[in-house]
This record gives structure tokens, C-alpha cells and sequence, in this order.
């Protein structure tokens, strides 16, 4: 089964992170039953993949200012039928910073994500309301990376962990900014 990776995962990040129970169940009831969760056409919502790129010594993080939402986030999007979401946030990565060579961290072996978020989705065009069940990595970028705004950004920027507040993120990419606090 195409989902037993993903299934396995949300798995092993419950038993590390059991304060966040809640998300990872609702997370897994989407993929459970829903065999189209990882296509944007799959409603009540779909599986997405997203990083937090930071700079090697952890002390910045890489946002992209979205077209579309006009704010500025963690690049990341549609699994579009790819169900490994580690490689779905790692191309998105890529694609919406210019960026090459970023990597996973050393993390012992386990690449486990480092968040996850479900969060709605306001129609849009055509598009009705849905979810976003988005599964996020933490993904280093290699010294003296120069980032490049993609067609799907208005920019992309650095920004120091401690001055997040500036980009008026939402929570849970301060949640995120955190993580990365209590990581270092």
C-alpha cells in the first residue's frame, strides 16, 4: 500500500511527540481513508509537503512572500501523487528557493518530519474550501546559498530565528522557529 510509508511515519513521529497527538491522529484518519490523499483533488482535504530550510548554523530560516496567500511561509506544496512526503518538501524546497545541494539533517538515520499542521484552505477560483494535512522537514541549505523567488513567490528571504515576528507568521511557523530553538 502506497500510504503504509507515510501511515509508518506519522507512526513513529506520535510516539516521539505525543503532545501533538491530535494533529498526527487527524492527520492518519485522512490517509486512512482516503487511498487519494496525496491528490490535490481529494476532499475533505490532501496530504502536502513543506520545509523549514535554515542556514547551516540553524540561526536563520528561508521564507518565500506566496503569490497567491500574500504572506510569507515555508516553501512547500502538492503531493501531487507522490507519496513519499519527505522528497515531495524536498522538491518544493528546490523549486521555490533556487536552491540545490539542500539536505536533511544528521539525525541518527531517523528522518522523522519536523512539524506537522493541517490547516484550511479558502476557496479559491474554482478550487472549494479544503485542508491541508502538511507534512514538514527540516532541510539545511549549504553555505552561502543565494536564494531565488520563484513565479509562485513575490520574494524570497532569510530571516534570523529571533526576528521571525517581522514576517507576521502565523503560528505554527512560530511553533516551527521554536522547534529550532529548543533544537540547538
Amino acid at each position: 500500500m502506497h500510504r503504509k510509508p507515510l501511515l509508518d511515519l506519522l507512526r513513529r513521529y506520535r510516539a516521539r511527540h505525543p503532545a501533538e497527538s491530535a494533529t498526527t491522529d487527524r492527520i492518519r484518519a485522512l490517509v486512512e481513508a482516503h487511498p487519494d490523499c496525496f491528490e490535490r483533488s481529494c476532499r475533505p482535504g490532501h496530504v502536502t509537503g513543506s520545509a523549514l530550510v535554515v542556514s547551516p548554523d540553524q540561526r536563520r530560516c528561508l521564507l518565500v512572500h506566496h503569490r497567491k496567500l500574500g504572506r510569507w511561509l515555508q516553501p512547500g506544496g502538492h503531493a501531487d501523487g507522490e507519496s513519499d512526503v519527505a522528497a515531495v518538501a524536498l522538491r518544493e524546497a528546490g523549486e521555490e528557493t533556487g536552491l540545490a545541494g539542500l539536505r536533511f539533517p544528521d539525525d541518527g538515520g531517523e528522518r522523522l518530519p519536523f512539524d506537522l499542521d493541517v490547516h484550511r484552505i479558502a476557496a479559491h477560483g474554482s478550487e472549494s474550501e479544503h485542508e491541508h494535512h502538511d507534512v514538514r522537514f527540516l532541510l539545511v541549505a549549504e553555505p552561502g546559498a543565494t536564494p531565488v523567488a520563484s513565479a509562485e513567490s513575490h520574494a524570497v528571504r532569510w530571516f534570523g530565528i529571533d526576528e521571525l515576528e517581522a514576517a507576521e507568521p502565523d503560528e505554527s511557523l512560530l511553533r516551527m522557529a521554536r522547534k529550532l530553538r529548543a533544537r540547538r
